[in-house]
């Protein structure tokens, strides 16, 4: 079992930055590779970025790449996600996710544990 706590949500003006943080607890956290997604008002669980358990691969979907750095700390068992220049089309629940393997994977179905999300809402 794995705890994921998400934190550093909250209400930002447009072209804003936040940085939002994922604890983990519970497994062996530097051997498994994490995700961040959201989710906005009446759409689907999108993909944001990804990192490796070793954190030497990243990815990110195209709409926030250039924007967005995820980075993670095993030592301290977090992933982060640090977003710049946010347009308001950036507000939704943002989740972090593990999954069980060293790769990094922009597909939700291959991620096993779930945090409760924050809300991130960008005003213009």
């Amino acid at each position: 079992q794995v705890q994921l706590v998400e934190s550093g949500g909250g209400l930002v003006q447009a072209g804003g930055s936040l940085r939002l943080s994922c604890a983990a607890s519970g497994r062996t956290f530097s051997s498994y590779a994490m995700g961040w997604f959201r989710q906005a008002p009446g759409k689907e669980r999108e993909f944001v970025a990804t990192i490796s358990a070793s954190g030497r691969t990243t990815d990110y979907a195209d709409s926030v790449r250039g924007r967005f750095t995820i980075s993670r700390d095993n030592a301290k068992k977090t992933v982060y996600l640090q977003m710049k220049s946010l347009p308001p089309g950036d507000t939704a629940v943002y989740y972090c996710a593990v999954r069980n393997s060293p790769y990094a994977s922009p597909r939700p179905v291959e991620y096993d544990y779930w945090g409760q999300g924050t809300q991130v809402t960008v005003s213009s």
